[in-house]
C-alpha cells in the first residue's frame, strides 16, 4: 500500500475546471501535496498560529483577501513575515482576487506557487477536495481482471493461465463491461469503499493467449468498457483437484482484506465442463440479493433447522 503525493504542477495543468492561473513562485511547481485536506488561514492571519495547518494547500477566499488588503505598511509586512515563516507548499486566491505585491515577492523568493482562480471559494473547495481525494487515496496494484457484471464490480483473481481473461471475454460477449485486465489499480476512497481502475496505457485492452492484445472497445463497442468501478466481490479461480475442499453450502462468509477493507470472496474451482462465466453471473446476482438482505444459504439453513426440530427430516437417513 502507498499514499502518493501530487505535484502542484499536476493540479495546475490537468484540471482546467479549477480555472487556475500562475501568479508567482513558478520554481515551486514541483512541490508535493500529501494531504487531501485544504486550509483557509483566516484565524492564522490574525496572529494565532498554534494550530496552523501549513502543510495543506492554503485557500484565500473573500474573507482572507479582505483582511490582508485592509492592512498597510508595517502591519502588512508583519503579517506577511509571520505567515511566510512557515513552510508552505501552495497558495490559491479564489474569486479572481489579486494578492498584494508583498505576497508575490515572498512566493517568488521562497518558491511557493501562488495561483489564482475566478471560481468561487465554495465551488473551488468542492472541486479540489474531490481531486485530492482521488489523487491521494491509498492504492495498490493487483494481478487480475476487473469486470462489471449486473452492476457488481467483480475482481477475478487466480494463477496465470487459470482462465481469468477468457472468462472475462465471454462475460463481455454476454453484455457485461471490462474495467481492467492483467493489472488492476485499486484505490481506497473511504474506510469501506475500493475503486478499481486501469492505467491509461492498458485501458480497454485485454490479452488472450493465442490471439494477443485485443482492443475491447473497438471490437464490442463503447458500451463494453468503463473506466472505473466499485469492487464488491472477489472471485478467486482455482484449478479443481480432489484434494481441495470448496464451499458447498454458501454459509461461509469469506472475505479478503485489500487496503484495510474486507471484500466478500469466493473460491471457484475451475475444470473442463464447468461454465465459469454463467457461475460468475449467478454469483453477481446472489451478491446483489445479499446487499438487499436476502441470503439464500442462511434462509435454507434456518428452514432446515426448523424441520429437524419438528422431526420432519431424518438426521441420519437409511443408506441403500
Amino acid at each position: 500500500m502507498s499514499v502518493p503525493g501530487i505535484n502542484v504542477s499536476n493540479i495546475l495543468k490537468d484540471h482546467p475546471e479549477l480555472g487556475l492561473q500562475m501568479i508567482a513562485g513558478e520554481n515551486g511547481l514541483q512541490n508535493r501535496i500529501h494531504s487531501s485536506e485544504i486550509n483557509r488561514p483566516g484565524l492564522s492571519l490574525t496572529g494565532f498560529y498554534e494550530s496552523f495547518a501549513h502543510d495543506r494547500i492554503q485557500i484565500f477566499g473573500k474573507g482572507e483577501w479582505a483582511y490582508i488588503t485592509s492592512k498597510e505598511g508595517e502591519d502588512l509586512e508583519k503579517l506577511a513575515a509571520e505567515f511566510f515563516h512557515f513552510h508552505l507548499n501552495c497558495i490559491i486566491f479564489t474569486h479572481g482576487n489579486v494578492p498584494p505585491p508583498i505576497f508575490v515577492e515572498y512566493c517568488d523568493r521562497l518558491n511557493i506557487p501562488l495561483l489564482g482562480s475566478d471560481v468561487s471559494t465554495h465551488k473551488f473547495i468542492t472541486l479540489i477536495s474531490q481531486i485530492l481525494d482521488r489523487s491521494l487515496a491509498p492504492r495498490t496494484m493487483r494481478h487480475g481482471v476487473l469486470i462489471e457484471v449486473f452492476g457488481i464490480g467483480i475482481l477475478l483473481s487466480g494463477k496465470s493461465g487459470v482462465g481469468k481473461s477468457e472468462t472475462a471475454l465471454e462475460l463481455i460477449e454476454r453484455g457485461h463491461r471490462l474495467v481492467a485486465d492483467d493489472m488492476v489499480e485499486i484505490r481506497r476512497l473511504s474506510e469501506s469503499y475500493l475503486i478499481g481502475t486501469c492505467s491509461d496505457l492498458l485501458r480497454h485492452h485485454m490479452e488472450i493467449r493465442g490471439l494477443g492484445i485485443l482492443n475491447i472497445k473497438d471490437i464490442f463497442g463503447i458500451g463494453s468498457v468503463r473506466d472505473h468501478k466499485l469492487i464488491e466481490l472477489i472471485i478467486h479461480l482455482e484449478e479443481w483437484t480432489e484434494e481441495k475442499e470448496f464451499d458447498r453450502t454458501g454459509l461461509e462468509n469469506r472475505t479478503e482484506e485489500v487496503l484495510g477493507v474486507n471484500i466478500p470472496m469466493i473460491k471457484l474451482p475451475v475444470r473442463p465442463g464447468r461454465n465459469i462465466p454463467i457461475i460468475v453471473e449467478t454469483a453477481a446476482m446472489n451478491q446483489r440479493l445479499k446487499k438487499l438482505g436476502k441470503n439464500a444459504a442462511a434462509e435454507f439453513s434456518q428452514k432446515l433447522n426448523i424441520y429437524l426440530q419438528q422431526g420432519k427430516v431424518e438426521r441420519n437417513p437409511p443408506q441403500n
